[in-house]
Order: C-alpha cells, then structure tokens, then sequence
C-alpha cells in the first residue's frame, strides 16, 4: 500500500510540473481558459514556445497520472475492505478521473502544440480554439475526482477507518481550499500528492 501511495504522490508532483510546462511559455504565463480567445496575446505568448516542451509535457504527463492510478486503486481497495460501497464507489470514480483526466491533459496539450505548428495565425488559433471547445467535455474528469474525495472524506470522519479524525486533512477538498486564494500552478496536483503522501504515513 505504501508504494502504490508514494507512487501517485511522486506520479502528480510530476504531473504538475508537465502542466506548468504546458502553463509557462518563455513569453509569460498561459492561461488557457481566458488567453486563448485573445490573438494578439497567444501570439505574444507563444512567439519562443518549443514544440518539444509541449512534447515532453504530453507524453511525461500521460505517463505521471499512470503512475497516479496505483494509489487511486490502493485506496479504493483499502476502502472496500471497510465497507464494500465505498469502495467500489473509490474505485469507479477514481479510474473515471485517472482515463478521462489523462485524455484531457494530452488535447490540451495538443491544442498548444497545432497552434504553434500551423504558425501562431488567426486561422490556426480559430482551428485550435473549435478543437478545445469539442474536447473540453473531457474535464468531466473532475467529477471523478470530487466522487472519490467526497467519499474518502465520509468514510473517514465516520470513524470506520480507524485513522484519527483530523486525517480528513489529508484529502484533495479541505487541501484544495486552502490552496485556492493562492497564485500557486498547478493546484489540483499539489493537493493530490500530499493526500497521497499523508495516508502512505497514516495507513
């Protein structure tokens, strides 16, 4: 169990540095959700942009959220041996996040790396931008997660794990609140490994 969780915890430490490679271009920091509807900005922003650093980040990211899904599947089989729902529940939701989460962060990545190829024009950004808004249903990911989460946090404060109360901490909802007001990249991942990194200590 340990090493399945150190593993995911190493696995979305480098899955956040995969998105800050996809996040920081040599020209200032991207964001796709307000940038990529502003021309002039993404040309700016993506004028040095190396196609191999989106490469790598695609590729390294795919390979970290693999390694992620070992401790996904250590703590939905951990669960079900304290309560057989929850566990399937942990286990379902967490493969949906893991599948659907890698899918997202590869077309992301793949909108950048085509809006860079085609010559950072407005006929490339209209391409990549038609490209996100079909893929981006694949952020459903996120549900996933919050699934998994919510019901590691129930299953924990009920007290039926026998870990302290305060090990709620170590779940991505309460660390992700925290984090929020923050200007720290790559929130999602930062919460994520020190979930995993906790329980490996307290399981």
């Amino acid at each position: 169990m340990d090493i399945a969780l150190l593993t995911a915890c190493l696995g979305h430490m480098i899955c956040g540095i995969t998105d800050c490679m996809l996040a920081y271009t040599p020209c200032g920091r991207f964001d796709m959700s307000k940038d990529i509807k502003d021309s002039e900005k993404m040309k700016k922003l993506f004028e040095k942009m190396p196609l191999r650093q989106i490469e790598v980040s695609m590729l390294l990211g795919a390979f970290s959220l693999f390694m992620a899904a070992f401790g996904y599947i250590g703590l939905s089989r951990w669960a079900e041996n304290i309560m057989h729902a929850a566990g399937r529940i942990m286990y379902i939701s967490g493969l949906f996040f893991i599948v659907l989460i890698t899918a997202h962060h590869v077309l992301c990545g793949a909108v950048e790396w085509f809006y860079v190829k085609q010559g950072r024009t407005d006929e490339a950004l209209e391409t990549v931008l038609t490209f996100f808004r079909k893929t981006a249903a694949a952020a459903v990911a996120y549900m996933g997660l919050l699934v998994f989460d919510v019901t590691l946090l129930v299953l924990v404060f009920s007290g039926k794990t026998g870990l302290p109360m305060w090990a709620c901490v170590f779940n991505t909802l309460p660390l992700f609140a925290v984090l929020l007001p923050t200007k720290l990249p790559a929130k999602g991942n930062i919460t994520n490994a020190v979930m995993f990194l906790g329980l490996s200590f307290l399981i």
